[in-house]
């Protein structure tokens, strides 16, 4: 494939054009590439379809202030065609959710929202506080939300503490 692929760019656009007559069978890469130069040919049915776009955010996550212990929703919300998968990221980490554990305190909403069911805050560990964003994929993209600070109130009685 990569013979071929340094071929094929090096020739004209039609020998591009005719390497993306097939886009499930190649890397994302090219497939984009081709999508990009306006090369991909526009199936329909299953495959490829015209209308197809990257994704784009439609509303992002705001800044929150939360009290140790009590629910927040970090909205995010995100359209294109195909529908984008959602990821959501915390200081540049990806955040784990385990549906399958009843310990678990955040859950993935189906509009693509992160929902903490509890503000999780300690004096050593801080696990829900920090600065997040989501981000939004089809195959023909991403996108990326504004960044979004979750921080932790701290109440008059957990200075007793």
């Amino acid at each position: 494939l990569s013979l071929s692929l340094s071929l094929s760019l090096s020739l004209s656009g039609w020998s591009l054009c005719a390497l993306c007559l097939s886009p499930f069978t190649m890397p994302p890469q090219l497939l984009r590439l081709c999508v990009a130069l306006g090369l991909m040919p526009m199936f329909t049915g299953s495959r490829l379809r015209q209308e197809d776009y990257p994704p784009r955010i439609t509303e992002h996550p705001s800044d929150l202030i939360v009290s140790k212990g009590e629910p927040a929703t970090l909205n995010c919300k995100a359209e294109g065609r195909p529908s984008p998968t959602i990821e959501w990221y915390k200081d540049g980490e990806r955040v784990e959710m385990d549906m399958d554990d009843s310990n678990s305190h955040r859950l993935m909403l189906s509009s693509g929202s992160l929902f903490f069911l509890r503000i999780v805050h300690g004096r050593r560990s801080k696990p829900d506080e920090g600065s997040y964003v989501c981000v939004a994929r089809n195959y023909l993209g991403e996108a990326v939300s504004h960044n979004a600070s979750l921080e932790v109130a701290l109440l008059r009685d957990d200075f007793r503490q």
